[in-house]
């Protein structure tokens, strides 16, 4: 979305241009998904701690390890959420291997 925002104003404006560099939307994206998952992240978290979605600990373990117990264990699901946003935000969705890797790496958390 934001690859083809760029563009057109590149056809004005020729600092947009810059953007058409994969290095500096990776750079960007990086930047976006880090800003995206500390906003996300506290309510997440919340959310799955009220939903019960905590980690079980055993008896035989050390007892220093019982207080984990409840602590959610779905931090994969903020990691795919900040990731896939980044990549509708920054990456060229005109490229089909894009949408496959998202795919499949959206398959492969609904699976885990």
């Amino acid at each position: 979305m934001l690859l083809e925002l760029a563009q057109y104003f590149a056809k004005d404006i020729r600092a947009f241009n810059v953007f058409s560099y994969i290095t500096l939307r990776a750079v960007l994206a990086c930047l976006t998904a880090l800003v995206i998952s500390f906003i996300i992240g506290p309510a997440m978290i919340r959310r799955l701690t009220a939903y019960k979605i905590g980690q079980s600990v055993r008896d035989d373990g050390p007892q220093t390890h019982l207080v984990k117990a409840g602590t959610p264990t779905m931090g994969g699901a903020l990691i795919l959420a900040s990731i896939a946003i980044t990549v509708f935000l920054w990456a060229d969705l005109r490229n089909r291997f894009v949408w496959i890797v998202m795919w499949i790496m959206l398959a492969f958390g609904a699976i885990s």
